[in-house]
């Protein structure tokens, strides 16, 4: 059996991200490390947005916006995202830079292979794959298991789930220079949906309709859903150019409690999720170097745990949106319609003092909040 000191079971985004950060500590060199994913990380299967006032990655965004749409069917408004911009990074190019970047370090090794199981056992750890056994010191884990959030009713448990289409139109009716961040004047339908758009010039679009709700939807909804809001937009030719779809988690579900001293949960599967947004990437950027950085003074995964006003704020929103999930589009719509952007970015990035989170919170149908904070109180 092949032992090495660290084995990430899965190498999506959080995996990857956290490699990626050892790399760059320098710290890991002697610490022999093996990512197992089935998934050889070839094809561009995702796109990840964010928000960002400094250069994340800046070498791997391949489109910035400046400005955003938000829109319901009552009203639009174009935000000034200033000091932020909105930056678009391709799933394949994060893919590509990692591997390059590992494919030099000689103690990091990749195999494609299924993992079925992993376990502690004593002071070290065992994780099988369809094909092998492997021994580790420390596992990270970034496979997520949903029946550990459906089994238990105390936390709420939503999707953001979507379905985008990349297409070429022939009618030149994007602005490049501003996205759709958030249209809710489609149909709610008792949910919380609304269209995602991201131009890349005056023909070209990446389209999602995306929902927070519990359930996913079939395939042919979705897509019927897009060809609506294709023809809302006055496009009558287009090609298609490529596809994607996903659905994250959202939930405050306690995940750190099922660490162990020498196994820890990562990404979807240890609560790196926004959960209010579902918003991935810069969460999992600053998690992974948080993570290094406790690396090198705690050896017992079981400390790496962070509970704090902003977990609490994400739990009242999903109390909410779990037991009213048609209130999305009033609840986001309020906070925008009036607020500040810069600062509503800063407190959805956990970066506001208290009295910078009552800006954003009050703008927020205050009843609904209020009553949801009284019942989660005494459920404490």
């Amino acid at each position: 059996m092949k032992h090495f000191h660290y084995i990430f079971t899965g190498s999506g985004l959080a995996a990857l991200m956290t490699v990626y950060e050892m790399v760059q500590s320098g710290k890991f060199e002697g610490k022999t490390i093996l990512l197992l994913d089935e998934n050889s990380k070839k094809q561009n299967d995702r796109t990840w947005c964010f928000w960002d006032k400094k250069e994340t990655f800046d070498s791997l965004v391949s489109k910035k916006w400046k400005a955003a749409w938000f829109k319901n069917e009552h009203f639009e408004k174009q935000l000034a995202l200033h000091p932020y911009q909105y930056k678009m990074v391709k799933g394949l190019d994060f893919y590509t830079m990692v591997f390059d970047l590992l494919s030099n370090q000689k103690n990091i090794h990749f195999a494609h292979q299924k993992v079925i199981d992993f376990q502690e056992l004593g002071h070290h750890c065992v994780v099988k794959t369809e094909m092998e056994s492997y021994s580790c010191n420390q596992i990270f884990n970034s496979i997520f298991n949903p029946e550990t959030i459906k089994n238990q009713t105390k936390y709420p448990f939503l999707y953001q789930h979507f379905l985008g289409w990349f297409i070429k139109s022939e009618e030149a009716v994007f602005n490049p220079d501003c996205v759709t961040f958030m249209d809710f004047s489609v149909e709610q339908k008792g949910n919380t949906r609304f269209m995602y758009v991201l131009p890349t010039s005056e023909t070209e679009a990446l389209l999602e309709y995306t929902l927070f709700s519990k359930d996913l939807l079939a395939k042919a909804e979705y897509e019927t859903e897009i060809k609506n809001y294709i023809d809302k937009l006055g496009i009558t030719n287009y090609e298609l150019v490529e596809k994607e779809q996903g659905n994250i988690p959202m939930t405050c579900y306690p995940f750190w409690k099922h660490n162990s001293e020498n196994i820890i949960h990562i990404g979807s599967a240890g609560g790196w999720t926004k959960a209010s947004t579902g918003y991935t990437f810069r969460n999992t950027v600053k998690k992974s170097k948080a993570l290094i950085q406790f690396l090198s003074k705690e050896n017992d995964f079981r400390k790496f745990h962070k509970k704090d006003k902003f977990w609490f704020y994400d739990l009242l929103l999903l109390d909410i949106l779990n037991k009213k999930n048609e209130l999305g589009s009033s609840i986001f719509s309020a906070m925008f319609e009036k607020g500040n952007t810069a600062i509503i970015f800063q407190f959805l990035d956990e970066e506001t003092s208290f009295l910078e989170d009552l800006q954003v919170i009050w703008k927020c149908p205050k009843g609904l909040f209020v009553r949801a904070f009284f019942k989660r109180f005494f459920d404490f």
